[in-house]
């Protein structure tokens, strides 16, 4: 198991409960494959540095993530076809 930032950036027009929906659907996709959810931090709307699929700003949403190096791959392929995440950014922690 490795460790791994993980950072969203979520359509800002949902509302708070799609938001959530969106946010809990990517951590049963990390729990799911044996992986664990160490921390989840909510930073909120911000304002983007250049538009992106006509937004100009994204809800933010840090996570501290653990599991297996081969799920990577499959999460990243994951994360591009959920309608709402308009970015995002996995890098793995130094130990």
């Amino acid at each position: 198991m490795r460790q791994y930032e993980l950072i969203l950036i979520v359509q800002p027009d949902l509302d708070e409960e799609a938001t959530n929906a969106v946010i809990d659907r990517v951590k049963n996709m990390i729990t799911e494959s044996n992986g664990q959810i160490l921390k989840t931090d909510v930073w909120g709307s911000k304002r983007l540095a250049y538009e992106i699929q006509d937004f100009r700003e994204g809800f933010y949403v840090y996570m501290d993530v653990e599991f297996a190096p081969e799920f990577g791959t499959e999460l990243k392929q994951n994360l591009r076809y959920i309608e709402p995440i308009i970015r995002y950014m996995l890098t793995k922690k130094e130990a």
